[in-house]
């Protein structure tokens, strides 16, 4: 009987977010033809899917995938490769490969995401980041604690600013994401006070989420995670940067070494699923989309806080659940690993993960460890107990874990 009084509450939110869904289904539309348009374009062939060993020369499957991540994305060059180990290692590349000792780098919406603090040299050991090698680093403070203070964002960018950094997604804090109305808003002033200032974003989660992507509105520079959006839920491993040749190419040559750049690293047997992971990529991100707003909907029907609202924009995969209490964050993402596909019988507990200053908690009952285009949960167990809920390879599995959830809480 309780099962069923939750499959009622679910259908009960359901039936309140049918129409967003619709809307949703526009934007996955119009990705999944630019994608067909980019693979056609590049006359992809059964010949791209083989593979070469050691060096990685004249392999044609990675050259074709880098010319469709450009295309896709709208910009002169991309690096894709199974050698990033994640989204960060992603960012680094372009840190390190772009920035010089007295260059300046601006963080946008604050504190940038936990991972990237030691590379900063914000914490830990502060002798391999960026301020190790000379590169000054400034953050502008969040307006209201939620939003991107544009007033601020003027006086601070000038002639000196060498790269101003903006990250998408929210991270572990409860601002507001960036939708690409927000990014091309904030290009904008920035290239006004300074065109030669690095627009690099930090395109993780967002992918395939909305109609343009940052490098349509003037980034410079983006990259991301292939155990992400991009991946659509096979890829292995690996992450990407794409955007102005030049950057890419600096970018390339820090991820491998200078003269060998993109030209090098084989692909071992990784071709064939990142180009089907591309394909698959718009759908895959729609069905996690669908899911976020169910699960917005549900909790927020049952009083807690949830961000974004259901019919808010949606620019991420990610669905932020407040608790305001310890247990209840444990508690969700218990329940979200026991109704996962693997490793169901696993109990998540908090501990200390490398890159994170707080104890977290994770959730991923996934195919791929660390995917988070799978059905996953974490969070950092820190005031106000945010739960991040993110990802799932198809909407029916969604709806069945937010039962069980509502069953736990």
């Amino acid at each position: 009987m309780q099962n069923f009084d939750k499959s009622l509450l679910i259908n009960k939110a359901e039936k309140k977010v049918t129409e967003i869904f619709r809307e949703m289904e526009l934007i996955r539309d119009i990705n999944q033809e630019k994608v067909l348009q980019a693979f056609q374009d590049n006359r992809v062939g059964e010949e791209h899917f083989y593979t070469v060993s050691g060096y990685g020369h004249n392999d044609l499957g990675r050259g074709v995938i880098d010319k469709i991540y450009a295309r896709v994305f709208n910009c002169e060059a991309a690096i894709v490769r199974n050698h990033f180990v994640s989204g960060t290692h992603a960012l680094a590349c372009g840190f390190f490969g772009i920035l010089r000792h007295a260059d300046n780098l601006v963080s946008i919406a604050a504190r940038p995401y936990d991972t990237l603090e030691e590379v900063i040299g914000i914490r830990g050991n502060k002798k391999s980041s960026l301020k190790a090698h000379g590169v000054s680093y400034k953050e502008i403070p969040l307006k209201n604690d939620s939003e991107v203070d544009l007033e601020e964002l003027e006086k601070t960018i000038d002639e000196t600013t060498t790269m101003a950094f903006i990250q998408r997604s929210r991270g572990y804090s409860l601002r507001k994401p960036l939708d690409i109305e927000n990014i091309a808003e904030i290009i904008e002033i920035i290239k006004r006070k300074n065109p030669e200032c690095i627009c690099f974003v930090d395109n993780c989660y967002g992918e395939f989420t909305e109609g343009l992507e940052p490098t349509d509105v003037g980034a410079d520079l983006i990259a991301g995670s292939l155990i992400k959006n991009p991946g659509g839920g096979i890829v292995e491993t690996g992450g990407y940067l794409a955007g102005r040749k030049k950057l890419v190419k600096l970018a390339a040559d820090r991820l491998t070494a200078p003269g060998i750049g993109i030209k090098g690293g084989a692909m071992l047997n990784q071709s064939r699923l990142i180009l089907q992971g591309l394909f698959m990529a718009p759908g895959i991100v729609h069905e996690a989309l669908k899911g976020a707003i169910l699960a917005s909907q549900v909790f927020h029907d049952q009083g807690f806080r949830t961000m974004p609202l259901p019919d808010e924009v949606r620019t991420d995969i990610i669905q932020a659940v407040v608790f305001n209490d310890r247990e209840k964050l444990i508690n969700f993402c218990k329940a979200v690993q026991y109704f996962s596909p693997v490793d169901s019988y696993l109990t998540p507990v908090p501990d200390t993960v490398p890159g994170y200053k707080d104890e977290i908690i994770m959730a991923a009952g996934t195919f791929i460890e660390g995917s988070t285009i799978e059905l996953s949960a974490d969070g950092p167990l820190r005031e106000p107990y945010v739960a991040y809920m993110q990802g799932g390879l198809n909407y029916a599995h969604i709806k069945l874990a937010l039962n069980g959830i509502l069953s736990q809480l």
